[in-house]
C-alpha cells in the first residue's frame, strides 16, 4: 500500500483501487481553486493508470465537502472578485467533466454531509456510498446562486418532479430518503463507508476494464450527457457575481437571513 500526499489531496493506493481523499478538513473540505486543480491532476494522472481499475473519492473530517468556498471569491462586502469566480466556476466544471469520462469506475464515499458543489462531486460518481448520518442536498438557492453544473446529473438521476423539489426549495434530505430517490447506493456507518466503497471496488475490478469503460461511455450518450460544462459554468458565474449572490454570501457570513434587493 502506498501513499501520496498533495495537501489539499490525499492518494493512496488500496491494491487497484486509488482513494482519493478531499483533505481541508478545517474548512469543510470547500472547494476553493487550489483543491479543484489538486483533484484534477490527480484525476489526469490516474486516467492512463491501467494499474488502477477503481477510484473511490472521499473527505477528511466529519463532512464530505461543504461545496464552493465562498471565501475565497469574495470580499468581506460581498463583492465578487469576476476572475476568481470564472476560473473556479470552469474549474468545478472541467472537474466534473474529468469524472464524467473517467474510464475507470468512480465510488463517492460520503462519510458526512455533501452539500451543493459536494452533492454535485459525488452525483458525477458511478456510485455512491453514504454514511446513516449524512446529509445531501442543493441550497444555492438560499445564497442567491444556481445550481447549474448539477442540473443534468441530478434530473437524470431523481426525476423532474424531485430535482425541482431539491433545487427550488434547498433543502437537505436524509440519507435514506436519497437512496429512495436515486441520489445514493448503499448506506453505511459513518465508520465503514470507505470499506463498503472499496469492497465495491474490488468487485467491479474483477471485471474487464475495456468492457466498463465502454459502458461508461455508452451510458453517457445514451443520457444525452453534455460534452462539456464550460456552459453551464457561465451561467452560474453571471448569477454569482449578481446582487442576489452578494446578499447571500453577507447573510451567510453574518448568520441572519438575506435581505433580497428588489428584481
Amino acid at each position: 500500500m502506498t501513499a501520496q500526499d498533495s495537501s489539499l489531496v490525499l492518494r493512496e493506493y488500496r491494491k487497484t483501487t486509488a482513494v482519493l481523499t478531499l483533505n481541508r478538513p478545517q474548512a469543510r473540505n470547500a472547494l476553493s481553486k487550489p483543491l479543484l486543480d489538486a483533484l484534477l491532476d490527480e484525476l489526469a494522472a490516474i486516467r492512463d493508470d491501467h494499474a488502477v481499475r477503481a477510484v473511490v473519492l472521499t473527505g477528511a473530517g466529519p463532512v464530505f465537502c461543504a461545496g464552493l468556498d465562498f471565501k475565497e471569491t469574495a470580499n468581506e462586502a460581498g463583492e465578487a472578485d469576476e476572475i476568481k469566480v470564472v476560473e473556479t466556476l470552469r474549474a468545478i466544471a472541467d472537474l466534473l467533466d474529468a469524472i464524467h469520462r473517467l474510464p475507470q469506475p468512480t465510488i463517492a464515499a460520503l462519510q458526512g454531509d455533501a452539500v451543493a458543489g459536494g452533492c454535485g462531486l459525488a452525483s458525477a460518481c458511478d456510485l455512491v456510498v453514504a454514511s446513516e448520518t449524512a446529509r445531501l442536498g442543493y441550497p444555492e438557492v438560499q445564497r442567491g446562486m444556481v445550481a447549474c453544473m448539477v442540473m443534468q446529473d441530478l434530473v437524470r438521476q431523481v426525476g423532474g418532479r424531485r430535482a425541482r423539489e431539491l433545487l427550488l426549495t434547498g433543502r437537505l434530505i436524509d440519507a435514506r430518503t436519497a437512496m429512495m430517490w436515486g441520489l445514493v447506493n448503499r448506506i453505511a456507518p459513518a465508520d465503514q463507508v470507505v470499506d463498503q466503497a472499496l469492497e465495491w471496488a474490488a468487485e467491479l475490478a474483477r471485471n474487464a476494464p475495456e468492457a466498463m469503460a465502454t459502458t461508461k461511455k455508452l451510458l453517457d450518450e445514451a443520457q444525452n450527457r453534455p460534452e462539456s460544462l464550460r456552459g453551464a459554468a457561465a451561467v452560474a458565474a453571471t448569477i454569482r457575481l449578481g446582487a442576489e449572490a452578494r446578499e447571500g454570501f453577507l447573510a451567510f457570513q453574518q448568520g441572519r437571513s438575506p435581505h433580497w434587493p428588489a428584481s
